[in-house]
């Protein structure tokens, strides 16, 4: 009897085991340090560097700079702490971003607390990124070739999104590793580009610096709004545990070391990118700056080709990091709650219908400001903000009033603001927005 139970224990491991192997996040674990960097590179910076300028102008050059301060350095420690706690349990990994919930809040309301708020992030994400590169597509065109016929940037969002029906069925994130080098320094050169030709621009003459809205009300909304695309800029942190599960790990050498080596270089890379896009795009182009700082530069057109191109690159590279997350949840539920067998047609079915959902969802809403904002409060605050506090709090339950007790505390405030305030000044924006539009324009 006792045999037949060690047999049947046996077996279950051993399909435990050969579904982890299967699996995108666990399948693969030979990352190095710098791989952490470049996917983190990618992961945060994206979309929302571009609408920092943005940001600025609807909060004025001492909020704006006070926000993005407070927003780099607030979330380089929760970011820390999700690396600490990722082996916090000898013996034990946290793969995923909801196993860690689990270990914090119990194994049902952890799973209602994390997974609802990762899904909607990185589905979010992979919707604003079929608008993005779809967009970047359309610059290029329409600057490339100004008398030619003009075209709906619905075209652009299912060129984009045709890519993804092919690169989606990487099995795993190691297998997407030189996409996403490739994405992390074309985002470099398409920061790079936004500030150097704002420099290369100028300031205008007749520049003004004042408030976008003309009423009380209009600057109170457009301040909200811009803290949800300011949080939306910050946004590694829900793969970053995922990111860490692909390093190998041992007790005498835990992978939180080479892990936090690449999340300080890419953190370094995160300042360099983020700091003069704001600062110097909107010197340059004050409160009339767009929601896309590229759509304000119109010269030189080869430059701007370039850069939107580079645009493209990334955003491919980082919907597929967001993407890998999704399909690691969905294939487990339909593996191992579900008890399909692992296979390359289950694989190929689940990854084929979600590039369609979500390529069909950014044709529908291309509202690229609007989408940034509300998704950057509602989802990326908790997530990135305030959750990894909490769990720290309840996990390794710090003195009261201590040092770390109170810098929890802090950025469990700052995040729950976010998250409130940002959606509203969103909504408000989207239905702007949403008034005199007309679907598949």
């Amino acid at each position: 009897m006792e045999s037949s139970k060690r047999r049947g224990s046996e077996s279950n491991n051993n399909n435990t085991k050969n579904v982890d192997d299967w699996l995108p996040i666990t399948s693969n674990r030979t990352a190095k340090w710098y791989y952490s960097t470049f996917h983190n590179v990618t992961a945060m910076v994206g979309a929302g560097v571009l609408s920092l300028p943005y940001a600025m102008s609807q909060m004025g050059w001492y909020w704006g700079g006070v926000v993005l301060l407070t927003s780099w350095v607030v979330t380089l420690y929760t970011l820390w702490q999700m690396v600490e706690m990722h082996e916090m349990v000898p013996g034990k990994r946290f793969d995923r971003y909801h196993e860690l919930g689990q270990e914090a809040f119990g194994e049902k309301l952890g799973l209602w607390i994390v997974v609802p708020q990762q899904l909607t992030v990185e589905i979010g994400v992979n919707i604003l990124y079929m608008v993005t590169g779809g967009k970047s597509l359309k610059k290029i065109y329409d600057t490339a070739c100004p008398t030619c016929r003009p075209l709906r940037t619905t075209y652009f969002i299912m060129i984009f999104g045709s890519v993804h029906f092919f690169l989606s069925h990487c099995p795993n994130f190691n297998s997407i590793s030189f996409v996403s080098f490739l994405a992390a320094v074309t985002s470099l050169s398409y920061s790079t580009i936004g500030w150097g030709a704002s420099v290369h621009k100028g300031i205008s003459p007749d520049v003004e610096y004042g408030p976008r809205a003309s009423t009380q009300i209009g600057r109170m909304f457009n301040g909200f709004q811009a803290l949800g695309e300011v949080a939306f800029a910050y946004a590694g942190h829900n793969v970053v545990l995922e990111i860490q599960a692909t390093m190998p790990s041992t007790p005498e050498k835990p992978c939180k070391k080479p892990m936090w080596k690449g999340v300080i270089g890419a953190y370094i890379i995160v300042a360099i990118c983020y700091f003069p896009v704001a600062f110097i795009g909107y010197a340059t182009f004050g409160n009339t700056v767009e929601d896309n700082i590229l759509i304000s530069l119109e010269k030189p057109a080869w430059l701007i080709i370039m850069a939107n191109a580079f645009v493209v690159i990334h955003v491919i590279g980082s919907y597929q990091i967001f993407a890998m997350g999704v399909f690691d949840m969905v294939e487990s539920y339909f593996v191992k709650g579900l008890k399909f067998a692992p296979s390359t047609m289950l694989r190929a079915s689940v990854r084929t219908i979600y590039v369609a959902l979500t390529l069909f969802l950014g044709m529908t809403f291309p509202f690229f400001g609007g989408l940034l904002s509300f998704f950057g409060g509602f989802a990326f605050a908790p997530t990135t903000y305030f959750l990894p506090c909490i769990m720290w709090l309840a996990i390794y339950k710090p003195r009261r009033f201590s040092l770390s007790w109170w810098t929890n505390w802090m950025c469990i405030f700052i995040g729950v603001l976010l998250m409130v305030l940002a959606p509203i000044g969103a909504l408000r924006h989207l239905i702007l927005q949403g008034k005199d539009y007309k679907f598949y324009s």
